[in-house]
């Protein structure tokens, strides 16, 4: 009896002959003599697949709850290693779905003990720091299975809405702290301007002329007035 076995674009196959795996198959369509019924291929993803651990309650290191989400796209890099650890007498399907929830588990574990290690202010302030979640520690986990994560990331942080009023509150003082700081730098920079500029019309006598000349034009502007510049005795002598 003859056999056909399809593997699918993006995967590949292992072919096992009386429960012992024999030989990889590449993409195709693969037909074998089989007159026991000794063969069995199993397939696995050869691309990266996307896993989302949604909804997690964990406590900040100021004992706050909180619930967070995270994703990680994690590879199959060695399939030898990872068939090892799963049962074989089951859909591809299903050996996929046991392989990630123990993905999720240790991962979870591994996310959690990171962000305890941060007050519930900080995890606003340095969400940047949390970014990649040392994968690198997670991967070393994981290497047995012949799994490797290529991206982890925090999703969503939510806090209580008690927790979230308080937070609000806070960042909004120290937006009017920085705007009344501001204030105050522009303050002391116009009275320091001024005072340069007094100093500066003290002792200059052009200066106070100008300033006399606009005296006169606003008080001209009032009325008819008759001005006498100069010195006066020296006025009376041109007259005569």
């Amino acid at each position: 009896m003859k056999k056909t076995f399809q593997i699918k674009a993006n995967t590949e196959g292992y072919l096992f002959r009386k429960n012992v795996f024999e030989k990889k198959l590449e993409a195709g369509i693969h037909k074998f003599w089989d007159w026991k019924n000794e063969i069995d291929v199993i397939t696995l993803p050869l691309i990266s697949k996307l896993l989302n651990i949604t909804n997690q309650e964990v406590l900040s290191k100021d004992n706050i709850a909180f619930r967070f989400s995270f994703y990680l796209i994690y590879k199959i890099i060695d399939g030898d290693k990872f068939l090892k650890h799963f049962t074989l007498d089951r859909a591809t399907s299903f050996i996929i779905y046991e392989a990630e929830q123990r993905i999720g588990i240790i991962s979870q574990i591994h996310v959690k003990n990171i962000i305890t290690n941060y007050d519930s202010e900080e995890l606003n302030d340095k969400r940047a720091e949390l970014s990649g979640l040392k994968k690198e520690i997670l991967n070393e986990q994981l290497s047995e299975y012949g799994i490797e994560i290529e991206e982890l990331d925090v999703r969503d942080m939510t806090f209580p809405k008690s927790i979230q009023d308080l937070f609000s509150k806070h960042l909004e003082a120290k937006i009017r702290a920085k705007s009344d700081l501001e204030n105050a730098r522009t303050a002391v920079a116009t009275a320091r301007t001024l005072k340069n500029a007094s100093e500066l019309m003290k002792d200059d006598d052009n200066i106070r002329f100008f300033q006399m000349l606009e005296t006169i034009s606003k008080i001209a502007e009032k009325g008819k007035h008759t001005f006498t510049i100069g010195d006066l005795n020296q006025i009376t002598q041109t007259k005569k």
